[in-house]
C-alpha cells in the first residue's frame, strides 16, 4: 500500500513537473508585444484604389530579416468609411497564390477575428506565432466581408495579388484569374527579431519601387540590398524597408501623374516611425524637377533650392530622431519620354541638385547612383546594359549595380 501511494505521490510530481516544464515553454515561445518588433517589409500607402466586392485578397510578401514571430498593419487611410476586415491570415507562401497549410495562422486584432478600421486610420495585430526566415515568401489573406468601395492601395507592386469569392482565407490555392499589380491595406510586416536587429528604410520615387523590375521576382534594388546583408553574417540582422512611391516628390503631394503624398508629409509614417529604424536612405527629386516641365500650376514648379531645402527639412528630422540619414544622386534623364523628355532647364537643375548632394556634407553619406548607372559613351543617358526600355528605369541588372554601390560599412556596428 505504501508503495502504491509512494508511486501515485511520484506520478503526481512528475506531472506537475512536466506541467509547469511545458507551461514554460510555451511562455518561452509565445510571441509578445514586449519582444524587439523590427519592420522586416513595407509598402507606402498611395491612394484609393477601385471597389471591391465581399471577397478574399491574398498578397505575397518577402521578409528583410528573420524572426520567432510577426504582426501585420492594415491601413485605411484612403477610405471614406470605416472598413471590416476579417479574417485574416498569414501562411508561408508555395508560389503564385498557393500556401503551405501546415503553417497557416490567424492573426487576430485585440483578440478578435475581425477588426474594423476607422477612416484614415490603421491598426497593427496581435502578434502571430510563426517563425519566419530571411528572405521568405509570406501570403497574407485578407477576407472583406462587406467589400468596400475605396481600399487604400499602394500601386506598381511588382508583385501579384489574388482574389477568390467569399471567406478563402484558409484556402491552399485561389482559383486562376486575373491577379493585380497592387497592395491592398497591407502596409507593414514586422517581426520579433534578435535584440540587434535593426532596420534602414529606403524612401524614393518609381526607381525605389522597382519600375522596370522582373514581376514576381523582388528584383527591385532594396531587396537586391537586402540579399546583399543577408550574405554577411555580421549583417544578417539589418531588414530593409521600401518606402518608394512611383511618381512621388519632395516637396509636393501627388497631382497626375504625380502620385502619392509628399516625403515632406509623409516622412514620419513611412519612415521614422517604423519600429527598429537607425538608417533613412533618400533618392528623390527627380519627379519634382519633370513636374516643372509637366505641370503648368505655378506651385507645382520648384526650383533646384526648393528639392534641396526640402532635403534639409528631411536631414534635420531625421537627425532630430537620432536616425542617420544617406543620400544618393540622381539617375541620368536623358533620352526619356514619359512623363516628358527633360528641358535643358531640368537637366541644368538635377546637375545643380546632385551637386549639393555630393558637396554639402549635410547627409551622413552618399551613394553616387548616377556615376554608377550613367554611360560613359553619352552624358547624361543611362548606361543601356542597365536599361529597362524607357531610359529612366533600370532592369534587374541595373537594380542589383545600384544596391552593390551601397558602402556595407555604413551599417557596421557602432556607427
Amino acid at each position: 500500500m505504501r508503495n502504491s501511494t509512494l508511486r501515485r505521490a511520484l506520478a503526481g510530481c512528475l506531472l506537475c513537473v512536466m506541467s509547469l516544464a511545458m507551461s514554460v515553454q510555451a511562455e518561452m515561445q509565445a510571441p509578445t508585444d514586449e519582444a524587439h518588433w523590427v519592420a522586416a517589409w513595407g509598402a507606402a500607402p498611395v491612394s484609393a484604389g477601385d471597389e471591391l466586392k465581399a471577397q478574399t485578397v491574398r498578397q505575397v510578401i518577402r521578409t528583410s530579416i528573420a524572426g520567432s514571430a510577426v504582426r501585420i498593419r492594415l491601413s485605411n487611410l484612403y477610405g471614406t468609411t470605416p472598413v471590416t476586415i476579417g479574417p485574416v491570415h498569414v501562411a508561408k507562401s508555395a508560389g503564385k497564390s498557393a500556401i503551405e497549410t501546415t503553417t497557416d495562422r490567424a492573426a487576430t486584432f485585440g483578440g478578435k477575428m475581425t477588426v474594423t478600421i476607422a477612416k484614415g486610420d490603421s491598426v497593427l495585430s496581435d502578434p502571430v506565432a510563426l517563425p519566419v526566415a530571411a528572405l521568405e515568401q509570406l501570403a497574407v489573406s485578407l477576407y472583406l466581408p462587406e467589400g468596400v468601395k475605396q481600399p487604400t492601395v499602394h500601386g506598381a507592386a511588382s508583385q501579384d495579388a489574388f482574389f477568390a469569392n467569399g471567406d478563402a482565407t484558409t484556402e491552399e490555392e485561389f482559383p486562376a484569374g486575373e491577379p493585380e499589380d497592387r497592395r491592398y491595406f497591407l502596409t507593414d510586416v514586422e517581426v520579433a527579431a534578435a535584440p540587434a536587429s535593426r532596420a534602414i528604410v529606403i524612401v524614393g520615387d518609381s526607381i525605389t519601387d522597382g519600375v522596370g523590375s522582373t514581376e514576381n521576382r523582388n528584383a527591385r534594388w532594396p531587396d537586391a540590398l537586402a540579399e546583399r546583408l543577408q550574405a554577411d553574417p555580421a549583417l544578417a540582422n539589418i531588414a530593409v524597408i521600401n518606402s518608394g512611391i512611383a511618381g512621388n516628390r519632395i516637396v509636393n503631394d501627388g497631382a497626375v501623374p504625380y502620385r502619392g503624398p509628399s516625403s515632406l508629409s509623409r516622412f514620419d509614417r513611412d519612415a521614422l516611425n517604423k519600429p527598429g529604424v537607425r538608417w533613412v536612405l533618400l533618392l528623390q527629386g527627380g519627379n519634382d524637377i519633370s513636374a516643372s516641365d509637366v505641370l503648368k500650376q505655378p506651385e507645382q514648379k520648384v526650383s533646384a533650392q526648393q528639392i534641396i531645402d526640402g532635403m534639409k527639412t528631411l536631414i534635420a528630422r531625421a537627425h532630430a530622431k537620432g536616425v542617420k540619414i544617406f543620400g544618393a544622386t540622381l539617375l541620368p534623364r536623358k533620352g526619356t519620354e514619359f512623363p516628358a523628355p527633360p528641358t535643358p532647364a531640368a537637366l541644368a537643375k538635377r546637375e545643380e541638385v546632385n551637386a549639393w548632394i555630393r558637396d554639402s556634407g549635410a547627409f551622413d553619406a552618399v551613394v553616387d547612383f548616377d556615376k554608377v548607372m550613367r554611360d560613359p559613351a553619352r552624358s547624361g543617358h543611362l548606361r543601356p546594359d542597365y536599361d529597362s526600355g524607357d531610359h529612366l528605369h533600370p532592369n534587374d541588372a541595373g537594380y542589383k549595380a545600384m544596391a552593390a554601390a551601397i558602402d556595407l560599412a555604413w551599417f557596421a556596428e557602432g556607427k
